[in-house]
């Protein structure tokens, strides 16, 4: 009996390590937690043929939007972990997600297992070109000599704009008044018409603007410059050493989802984020590629939640239900 019991399983074993050499059997569904047309939408949109190519498989973008991103997350979590359903994940919507929202089943560290990052996004703290001040230390002395008076615009409360701006004032001993708004591209054309003083943005939003001087960046705040401006400073080495804040996104499957399909699809995306044409389509959103393992973005999401988490409790940011 106990000869047949170990046949079995080794029989078992076999069967599921032959499904899982034939994987894809049938399509990928590519969740996108946000409604078509932002970076996260253009990012699966991106790599989503040549990992089906690579795969051997077809990969369909869906998007799930609800809920700052928790509607299609949730969903991913809750599917099957077979390896047919997986989700774009962000940092920015998935980091500071439980500590916005206390009422949400999801649990981001816990829910998920990572095939690897994709793409890391800067953003850039610009001001209005006539504020006096000309470089990041000049800045902060101005900053510290009107505390509460500069007011700094973000794209919402909660988002990645605001938290960089709490953890920038945290790091350097300033203090702004906050103005959200409903989207960035609000904020940003108040900063150009000189209705608020500085914001934090997306490098690829303010770009042109930036290069045309009717804003003054002061750098980029991710720990390394970006390939998209490399003449561009990070804020890090231009004054306020250790501060970093940035977007990743990265291929996230639900909890239980076989390693050997991780493996694979992991070894597909290394390929993909190779391309040339790729990267270059990466760089125009304002990011630049991250080839990674899956443990590596499964610690870049362990990182950000820790991290943010600070941020919105040091800041007192009131949960947003």
């Amino acid at each position: 009996m106990k000869l047949l019991t170990r046949f079995l399983a080794v029989l078992a074993c076999c069967a599921c390590t032959a499904a899982h050499a034939q994987y894809p059997e049938k399509p990928l569904r590519l969740i996108v937690p946000f409604p078509p047309g932002g970076n996260i939408d253009a990012t699966a949109r991106i790599i989503s043929a040549g990992l089906g190519a690579r795969l051997g498989g077809t990969v369909i973008v869906e998007n799930r939007a609800g809920a700052a991103g928790l509607t299609g997350s949730e969903f991913v979590a809750r599917a099957d972990a077979d390896g047919y359903t997986a989700l774009l994940g962000s940092t920015g919507a998935l980091a500071p997600a439980r500590a916005l929202h206390p009422g949400t089943p999801l649990h981001p560290t816990k829910d998920f297992v990572a095939a690897g990052p994709l793409a890391r996004a800067p953003l850039v703290l610009v001001l209005r070109p006539d504020l006096p001040a000309g470089d990041l230390k000049s800045f902060i002395a101005y900053a510290k000599a009107h505390p509460g008076k500069l007011t700094m615009a973000s794209a919402g409360v909660g988002t990645a704009a605001h938290l960089t701006g709490e953890l920038f004032q945290k790091l350097s001993g300033t203090r702004f008044l906050h103005v959200p708004y409903k989207g960035s591209s609000l904020a940003v054309a108040d900063l150009l018409g000189g209705h608020v003083d500085l914001t934090f943005d997306q490098l690829a939003s303010t770009l042109a603007q930036i290069k045309a001087g009717k804003l003054r960046a002061l750098g980029v705040t991710t720990a390394q410059r970006t390939s998209i401006m490399p003449e561009l400073p990070t804020l890090a080495e231009s004054g306020l050493p250790g501060f970093e804040a940035s977007t990743t996104t990265g291929l996230l499957f639900p909890a239980g989802t076989p390693a050997a399909v991780i493996a694979k699809v992991n070894a597909a995306l290394q390929e993909v984020l190779k391309q040339p044409d790729v990267q270059r389509q990466f760089r125009d959103l304002g990011s630049d590629v991250l080839p990674g393992s899956g443990a590596d973005f499964d610690r870049i999401l362990r990182d950000e939640t820790a991290k943010w988490d600070g941020v919105i409790k040091d800041a007192g940011i009131a949960p947003m239900e």
